[in-house]
């Protein structure tokens, strides 16, 4: 076996492990209604990443005390399921399943117009069913499609994408040995329409220069995806109304 340290994750062509170019993202699909008990939902592939979003609400908040008078409340609840990693999880909420329901809960109250709901939550449940790496902007991308679809208003659909540093390089979007062995990985989700920022983190170390590349690309990264979004709802409409 290769020590990891010897592993070349980039080599002096440019190519990745898995083929791609330091500015490439990994395969998605989106599919946007695929739950009918749920008011709206989403799954999506994002390279070995597979993804449940289901949203239920606008809906009175219970218990009382945890409603808003003047907004509705967000509740996105992020968790992995115990077979969606090698080797098997402890089912229920750990620290980070918690740290990032948090930060996606935010990002989306960003843009839900929740002043339209006061004493309501909206509950958005993102299932992890098998995972490879960058779940927390798989996650957040599959929810806001499945906020469109359960018609939440919102001022836009946002999107996460992530880009990182590999063997001294910035790539976009890492994959599961990039993720593990990398220098640094910086997820970012933006509302499209105006470029803000909705969540910005990082892990590892960049150089100021390597940060601004890495943002960029990570920016650009949210776009394409955006586009993807957009075509799922449009595909699933469209199919509703051949059917009609």
């Amino acid at each position: 076996m290769i020590p990891k340290s010897e592993i070349k994750l980039i080599d002096e062509k440019g190519r990745r492990l898995d083929g791609r170019k330091p500015d490439e993202l990994r395969k998605i699909k989106i599919e946007a209604g695929v739950l009918h008990r749920a008011d709206g939902s989403c799954y999506l592939e994002w390279g070995g990443n597979k993804i449940l979003a289901a949203v239920y609400g606008p809906r009175e908040a219970l218990p009382k005390h945890t409603q808003n008078p003047l907004k509705a409340v967000v509740n996105a609840r992020y968790n992995m399921a115990a077979f969606s990693v090698e080797e098997r999880k402890r089912p229920g909420p750990d620290r980070r399943s918690v740290e990032i329901s948090k930060v996606i809960s935010e990002a989306l109250e960003k843009v839900i117009l929740t002043d339209k709901f006061p004493r309501a939550s909206i509950d958005v449940n993102i299932e992890v069913l098998d995972a490879e790496a960058g779940t927390r902007c798989a996650g957040l991308t599959a929810a806001a499609v499945a906020l469109v679809d359960a018609g939440i208003p919102m001022r836009d659909i946002p999107v996460a994408c992530a880009a990182g540093k590999i063997d001294g390089r910035v790539v976009l979007d890492l994959g599961k040995e990039e993720d593990n062995l990398g220098d640094a990985d910086l997820p970012v989700a933006i509302s499209p329409r105006t470029d803000e920022i909705l969540l910005l983190q990082m892990d590892g170390h960049l150089t100021l220069e390597e940060f601004e590349e890495a943002f960029d690309l990570a920016i650009k990264g949210c776009h394409i995806v955006s586009d993807m979004q957009k075509k799922a709802i449009e595909d699933k409409y469209k199919a509703i109304l051949e059917v009609e």
